[in-house]
């Protein structure tokens, strides 16, 4: 049997109003993982936190984890995880991306990326996404994510 895969995805999504001052420090202090809701897994929980709503959570539960977001595959009893970056995401470049990560059960992994995008016609300021994605293998608990994850990739880089 298939090992169980469980995915949190954490998203902020802020403008240059965010960037500097006391907006940076809310958006700073947003978390990256969340308690699960109850129910059973396995399940996709995705919270968001918008800048112009003062980056409160918005939760929401269940649709599937598109190959946009992540990449599962099992091998040999591990699950193997992939985050991968659309082309249009362009900013931070990164020329070397790191390898997929392999659970095994009651392993998980944090996998950071961020973000800026113009608007197609430049007529907009810039805006910028986090995305925590938070992959665990096995049966979980509720409060899983809020520990020190198995494996971290930390893709953050400069977003000047």
């Amino acid at each position: 049997m298939p090992p169980q895969a469980t995915l949190q995805v954490v998203t902020t999504r802020w403008t240059k109003r965010s960037r500097g001052g006391d907006a940076a420090t809310v958006r700073n202090a947003t978390p990256v993982a969340f308690r699960l809701p109850a129910g059973s897994a396995p399940l996709v929980h995705a919270v968001e936190m918008h800048e112009e709503h003062g980056f409160r959570p918005v939760e929401s539960i269940g649709g599937p984890a598109t190959a946009e977001t992540v990449s599962l595959r099992v091998r040999e009893g591990r699950l193997t995880v992939f985050v991968p970056v659309p082309a249009w995401h362009a900013i931070p470049p990164r020329p070397r991306r790191p390898p997929a990560v392999r659970l095994a059960p009651g392993e998980w992994v944090r996998w950071q990326l961020n973000f800026r995008f113009s608007s197609l016609a430049g007529m907009q300021d810039w805006s910028y996404w986090q995305d925590t994605v938070n992959v665990a293998c096995g049966p979980v608990t509720h409060d899983v994510f809020l520990g020190t994850p198995t494996y971290l990739v930390d893709e953050r880089g400069s977003l000047r």
